[in-house]
């Protein structure tokens, strides 16, 4: 088996968990499979940076002195907002020596900087996405993906997003049985999909002020099979469905009938990722009704049917 390097880099200020969370990952599959990774971290001078958390973290070396790695990752946090000009020269000069390189949240602003993303898709933190986009146009930027990859670029959206594109670049160099050991014992799901998008329904839409649009919101999530009508839903809240309606859209940012469509959408999502009901019962369990019904709506939203969703994003062994 061959062994993979990756070395980490570390900085003033980075956020901490898109540093452990990827070494935990890459760590796990190398006590898995006989060390198949050899991790290690550097910062520019060798000496210890300061996370955001106020976390003290002890690199193994500087940069100066990092051999050339299969895997370069480069975590994000508040500390890429004004980078040492030194750590910039250094990813322009060595990164594209790495086989992979990969960028944690905002982690891909360090890239853009040292003209490393330019021709490429990428993506970062949803509230960064904008100023990838402002302040680097040559950057395809991709707001709602939790991770793109771009040849040998591999980059994440924020924070957990790190964790999610880690187990996908494990499955991809050790196969899926290891990543499932690793997501098994870090307590997450082996792969959520890179085009899923970074927001659930429940967290792209605001959280109502008051308890009876509260009350529907959290109705739609537990029943999408559900009569979820603007008639049925107003009913709940105790409100005509015009006055629902208006105050729905008030208090969330969105339509009743659009919410209705994401929550159906990603419960029917997961379901065809992670459960072995067939297509006809997903429909009618996510309240689409029928196969039909459901296949417009992937269609629309995601550019693809069904039945190829769940062959590209299946995390299930069919028995």
């Amino acid at each position: 088996m061959t062994r993979r390097s990756v070395l980490v880099v570390l900085f003033d200020d980075l956020q901490s968990l898109d540093v452990t969370g990827p070494v935990e990952v890459f760590a796990g599959a190398s006590q898995a499979a006989g060390g198949a990774y050899e991790i290690r971290t550097a910062s520019l001078d060798g000496a210890p940076v300061r996370t955001s958390s106020r976390l003290t973290l002890v690199p193994d070396t500087s940069l100066a002195d990092a051999v050339g790695p299969h895997t370069l990752l480069v975590p994000g946090g508040n500390g890429t907002r004004a980078p040492d000009p030194r750590l910039v020269d250094w990813l322009r000069l060595h990164a594209p020596r790495a086989e992979r390189l990969v960028s944690v949240c905002t982690g891909a602003l360090l890239l853009a900087e040292a003209g490393l993303l330019d021709g490429h898709r990428a993506t970062t933190h949803w509230a960064s996405c904008d100023h990838l986009a402002r302040r680097y146009p040559a950057v395809d930027v991709e707001p709602d993906p939790i991770f793109v990859r771009d040849g040998k670029l591999a980059t994440s959206a924020g924070v957990t997003a790190g964790i999610d594109l880690a187990l996908a670049l494990v499955e991809e160099d050790l196969g899926r049985d290891i990543a499932l050991t690793v997501a098994r014992h870090l307590v997450v799901f082996l792969r959520r999909p890179g085009n899923q998008a970074q927001f659930s329904a429940q967290l792209a839409a605001q959280t109502a002020r008051r308890e009876p649009l509260r009350d529907v919101q959290q109705h739609i999530t537990e029943h999408p099979e559900g009569d979820l009508s603007v008639e049925a839903l107003a009913a709940r809240a105790r409100l005509s469905p015009r006055h629902f309606a208006r105050a729905f859209q008030e208090e969330t940012g969105t339509t009743p009938g659009r919410y209705v469509e994401r929550v159906r959408l990603e419960h029917a999502r997961r379901l065809l990722e992670d459960s072995p009901d067939g297509v006809e019962e997903i429909s009618r369990g996510c309240g689409y009704g029928t196969p039909e019904a459901m296949r417009r709506a992937f269609v629309k939203t995601l550019g693809t049917a069904p039945a190829e969703y769940r062959r590209r994003f299946r995390t299930l062994t069919t028995k």
